[in-house]
């Protein structure tokens, strides 16, 4: 059976054909181990992955939910265009720091805007100032918090949005009803949000890779009112 090494290998393969070195986002995936941010960045080809959606939506307005190093940010702001605009929130101060810098290195300050608090908190804040509506919305938090997440994301969004959530396999617990791991649970309710919501349309894709065996959920928003 293929395992980790493989899906490694394959990844590494993927990378050197279509990948090529890159300073900034190797910065800043350096400057972010060490500073000790754990190690969860999106991969290489995940991130090209997240650049392409991003360009076939022909985004000009992203909103990102959780920041972490600025890694992704990187790969998203890069796919805007001249006067478009990336809006990402990170609740940890340390992680955010190391983001502003980051992003800064690859020359995108003037794009990216990152606001530092609880999305739940945050994502009001936007709505009120009428940041809306964003093109692409890609959602990689806490995973309890992802329920209400997507009720944000809803009214932060147009027909025709692209909301893409992280993370939602789980190693494949997410199939298991009795896991006692808040982070599976807060998927499951997530996952069952989605669908019985009748404005979207959705489905979940399999991963893996060097980051290992997870998903994505793929949601393309079909009407607002």
């Amino acid at each position: 059976m293929m395992g980790q090494d493989q899906w490694t290998a394959v990844d590494s393969y993927i990378a050197d054909l279509f990948l090529p070195p890159d300073p900034a986002l190797e910065a800043a995936l350096a400057s972010s181990a060490a500073a000790g941010l754990p190690s969860i960045s999106v991969s290489p080809a995940q991130g090209k992955l997240l650049h392409l959606l991003a360009r076939m939506q022909g985004a000009r307005r992203i909103l990102e939910l959780g920041t972490l190093g600025g890694y992704r940010t990187i790969w998203l702001a890069r796919a805007l265009p001249a006067d478009g605009r990336l809006i990402s929130m990170e609740v940890n101060p340390k992680h955010a720091e190391v983001a502003h810098a980051n992003i800064a290195r690859a020359g995108l300050a003037s794009v990216v805007e990152i606001r530092l608090g609880s999305a739940l908190e945050t994502l009001p804040q936007l709505a009120t100032e009428g940041r809306g509506p964003f093109d692409l919305i890609f959602i990689d938090a806490d995973k309890p918090g992802y329920a209400g997440y997507l009720k944000w994301s809803l009214k932060l969004a147009r027909e025709g949005t692209l909301i893409v959530a992280d993370n939602v396999v789980r190693k494949g617990e997410v199939a298991n009803p009795a896991s006692k791991d808040e982070n599976v649970q807060g998927i499951r309710k997530f996952n069952e949000l989605l669908a019985a919501e009748k404005r979207v349309t959705t489905t979940v894709i399999q991963t893996v890779g060097s980051k290992g065996y997870d998903g994505l959920a793929l949601i393309l928003v079909t009407e607002t009112s």
